[in-house]
């Protein structure tokens, strides 16, 4: 199915050294590393070209048996001699063994032939003369292979598509978190037309309520209660659970929009649905005045660099007198908020596509091979 590339660097024909990562692929060294890892005399690496594939021996989380990629950024480049290069022959599509490489089906002949080097740690023994005798199994026709290929380039085509876009809003909020709030001069450089007073400034405390809930005993494995409510805990990922609705609705401990200020990690969640709390480290944060727009708020928090809350006094001494910019016009506010909020919500839909289809590329990966 493959031949093995062995043409050494010679005469330094390319000086683009290659890592391999699992995500992004055949990747050069200073984009994966910010900077080159690789030996200044690059003659002894291995020269690959557009389409050829390497193997990464190391093996790592969720990669036991090491990864597989094609070369398809640059028009060639060059390996350590510790990988295995090939490239794909005439009886095989290269796109679908690209994808197969991305499936599991491949590990069980690698296992057959593999053992750990006693010398490099993570570094499996896979003889090249091993590695060539491992079985693929693929469809007999080589339209069934080039229709899978397809398939699934087309899937991880939409999910770059969609993780671009993502990356694009990500970029659009940094800007904009910098220039729609005011600076020192009590102006922001960007601003809604019809809106030239200089902000105001007011202390966290004085924007926000501050509260410390009575954590929530939770008696089951899912992190909801008898009624079905979230009961959501500290740390990067609050939600462990989903309300059932009406149920839900009638035993909550918090109904209104808030914002969860997690002590430890200074994270900021906005929470718009019923829930509970587990975790004392949770803090509860609530508009002072209700005419205040919560999502201006909110946003304003990521604006603010401040050390992780070590005791919960610390709110009072520290975190709620720090001065915050804020509109003199509520309206202006109001629209500030929602501007970041629709971004916001167009960032979980893309987040959440991208789950859907990782989602869908692997049960593929699963069902279309064998």
């Amino acid at each position: 199915m493959a031949d093995r590339v062995t043409t050494k660097n010679k005469g330094m024909v390319s000086e683009l050294p290659l890592t391999i990562s699992a995500q992004d692929g055949l990747i050069s060294q200073d984009e994966f590393f910010n900077k080159k890892v690789a030996s200044k005399d690059l003659s002894s690496y291995l020269l690959l070209h557009h389409g050829d594939f390497a193997y990464n021996k190391s093996y790592s989380n969720g990669y036991p048996f090491g990864t597989i990629k094609r070369l398809e950024k640059y028009p060639q480049g060059v390996v350590s001699s510790l990988y295995i290069a090939f490239k794909p022959n005439s009886r095989i599509s290269s796109d679908f063994m690209a994808q197969y490489y991305e499936s599991n089906n491949w590990h069980k002949e690698i296992y057959k032939c593999a053992t750990e080097g006693a010398r490099n740690h993570g570094l499996l023994n896979v003889p090249p003369s091993d590695f060539f005798t491992t079985d693929l199994n693929i469809p007999i026709k080589k339209s069934e292979q080039l229709k899978i290929g397809r398939l699934l380039n087309a899937v991880d085509q939409t999910i770059t598509l969609h993780e671009e876009k993502e990356r694009q809003l990500e970029r659009l909020k940094s800007a904009l978190l910098q220039k729609m709030f005011a600076d020192k001069s009590g102006y922001p450089a960007v601003r809604f037309k019809g809106f030239n007073e200089a902000w105001t400034n007011r202390k966290l405390g004085n924007y926000f309520d501050y509260e410390q809930p009575t954590p929530y005993i939770v008696t089951n494995t899912n992190y909801s209660d008898e009624y079905n409510t979230p009961v959501l805990t500290a740390g990067q990922s609050f939600i462990l659970g989903y309300t059932n609705e009406d149920i839900g609705l009638k035993c909550a401990t918090y109904k209104e929009p808030v914002i969860i200020f997690d002590d430890f990690t200074t994270s900021t969640h906005l929470v718009t649905f019923p829930f509970k709390v587990k975790s004392s480290a949770m803090k509860i944060l609530t508009l002072t005045q209700k005419n205040d727009s919560m999502y201006f708020g909110y946003t304003s928090l990521q604006n603010i660099k401040y050390k992780p809350l070590n005791h919960e006094r610390q709110w009072i001494s520290i975190f709620s007198k720090i001065k915050i910019g804020i509109p003199i016009s509520k309206i202006e506010e109001r629209k500030i908020g929602n501007l970041f909020e629709r971004i916001d919500h167009l960032d979980n839909y893309y987040q959440q596509k991208i789950e859907r289809l990782n989602s869908i590329k692997q049960s593929l990966l699963q069902k279309m091979f064998i």
